[in-house]
């Protein structure tokens, strides 16, 4: 079965002298949860950025079922069903529940008020505040926003950065849960999360991150019962 993301050896970083990401390989197959866990620093966010198209690769190349996108922009990229939540600055504060929803339709504005309703319907919290603006959901609630704008394309791969951060342990589980469900009806995805053994929990295999290259890949339960990986990147 052709992968649906193939990342082969890619290096970038932020400026022309910069290399975060020093040879980097990551695969996702068709409906898959890929947790990406490391050290800080270790270039897993960079990672997410570069696939969205966000960074210019220096080499190495990134493809969707087969086609080479490494060169194509962030907009087609979208368009070809990829779809990024950044940890921060994810949503439109100021716009209403439901001006967010409509932005996050943006790429394929056909059939969104049909798509907005479904998604208010998978996620009632949001119906319940549609009205509101962004900037007066809780932390966990914002991301829940961001993750329904990312899935108002029908994204064959959701790329989640850190969604975690910041929340309280209550809200985090709820939205592990929220990313477990999504993941169960079929949508792959990568994510990059602090919270390590959260992720691995719900992930079906991971890939662990260290200086900018891929150290380990691997099913996400072994992984996480491996003694080594516990004590270097998991806190014992």
């Amino acid at each position: 079965m052709t992968a649906l993301l193939e990342v082969s050896g890619i290096v970038c970083g932020y400026g022309a002298a910069d290399e975060i990401l020093k040879g980097v390989d990551l695969q996702v197959a068709p409906g898959e949860l890929v947790a990406i866990i490391g050290p800080n620093g270790a270039g897993k966010s960079t990672l997410l950025k570069a696939v969205a198209g966000l960074l210019k690769l220096k080499s190495g190349g990134i493809a969707l079922e087969g086609v080479a996108i490494g060169a194509t922009s962030p907009r087609a990229r979208a368009q070809a069903g990829i779809a990024f939540v950044p940890q921060e600055a994810n949503v439109f504060p100021t716009m209403t529940v439901w001006e967010n929803l409509e932005m996050g339709g943006f790429v394929e504005p056909r059939h969104t008020r049909t798509r907005i309703q479904a998604l208010l319907e998978r996620f009632p919290m949001l119906a319940d505040k549609r009205r509101q603006a962004a900037r007066t959901l809780s932390g966990g609630q914002r991301q829940v926003l961001a993750m329904a704008m990312a899935l108002m394309v029908h994204p064959r791969l959701l790329l989640l950065d850190e969604p975690s951060a910041g929340l309280s342990p209550k809200a985090a589980e709820a939205l592990f849960d929220d990313i477990a469900a999504i993941h169960a009806e079929g949508t792959a995805i990568a994510m990059v999360e602090q919270n390590a053994l959260e992720a691995l929990a719900i992930a079906d295999r991971a890939a662990v991150l260290v200086d900018g290259r891929t150290a380990l890949v691997g099913p996400a339960k072994q992984l996480a019962a491996d003694p080594q990986v516990r004590r270097l990147f998991l806190g014992g």
